[in-house]
């Protein structure tokens, strides 16, 4: 039972790092490729990629400094 409440508070960590940080950048994102280029999906999909990786790494950092 308390692994279950572990991986739920990391899994909701996970996306509230990847909320704020979408939000943060997503303004910078559209301003440096430009509002047309931004809407095609292989430049989308490198954003995302990023965005996981970025706060993949930020949770695990977070995770292991409360641990």
């Amino acid at each position: 039972m308390e692994n279950i409440w572990i991986i739920l508070m990391a899994v909701a960590l996970f996306l509230v790092i990847t909320f704020l940080y979408w939000k943060m950048t997503k303004g910078y994102a559209e301003k440096v490729n430009g509002k047309k280029m931004f809407n095609q999906w292989n430049v989308r999909m490198y954003y995302w990629t990023g965005i996981i990786m970025a706060s993949g790494l930020l949770t695990v950092f977070v995770i292991m400094l409360l641990k």
